[in-house]
């Protein structure tokens, strides 16, 4: 079996070397979609070998792009600013080597590289919501066969909400949470305040429920 890793970024930074650094041994394809960039991203991802896709920005259009060049078996999509642990890389390469295949997608538990308490209770109040819920966020990465993937139609290119629409479409009962944590940068949360980003994730989040259409929402993401 064989895996692709699929990687948005705009301006990733320092979190996106290091997201680098943590797969880089890991996939056979590592695919990575730069929406502009002006930092130095698209050099960082050619000094891993990485395969660089050009497309304007946005997440949904992104990882829609990034999904069409893989011919692996298996695609991880994973953010620019997330990293796996040691435990997370474990359980991905067991259950790449042995899982089934099935018409199931998996993400990984959610933490934070910040040591203050509201940020361990937020990841905990994420890893609730994706247990119960079934909406694991793109932060949380997602690991999905192809074949199942394109069954599903993919990723969408909305503006925003991309990952909670396709997570609804794979459905609560067909979401599965990995052995082992990412870890996510936590620089928009200690940049907004940590009760206002969740507040407004909330709000975005409850708006997309009613209905509101995701070009709306994300002027109040923005």
């Amino acid at each position: 079996m064989s895996l692709a890793i699929v990687t948005p970024v705009l301006n990733g930074g320092f979190r996106f070397n290091e997201m680098l650094t943590s797969v880089k041994m890991l996939a056979d394809e590592l695919i990575i979609v730069d929406g502009g960039s002006s930092d130095n991203s698209r050099l960082l991802a050619e000094q891993a070998g990485a395969k660089v896709i050009s497309t304007t920005k946005g997440r949904g259009l992104q990882c829609a792009t990034g999904a069409t060049y893989v011919t692996a078996d298996w695609i991880l999509f994973l953010h620019a600013d997330t990293t796996l642990t040691e435990a997370a890389r474990r359980a991905l390469i067991a259950h790449i080597r042995g899982g089934p295949k099935g018409d199931c997608a998996w993400y990984f538990k959610l933490s934070f590289d910040d040591d203050l308490a509201i940020s361990s209770l937020i990841s905990r109040l994420a890893n609730w919501r994706s247990r119960f819920f079934g909406l694991p966020y793109g932060d949380q990465g997602l690991l999905i066969h192809r074949d199942f993937y394109n069954e599903l139609g993919g990723y969408r290119a909305l503006p925003l909400m991309e990952d909670v629409d396709f997570v609804r479409r794979i459905g609560r009962s067909r979401l599965r949470a990995m052995n082992g944590h990412v870890v996510t940068s936590a620089t928009r949360y200690r940049q907004r305040g940590w009760i206002t980003r969740s507040v407004r994730n909330f709000l975005c989040l409850s708006l997309y429920f009613l209905g509101i259409p995701p070009r709306w929402i994300v002027r109040i993401y923005d």
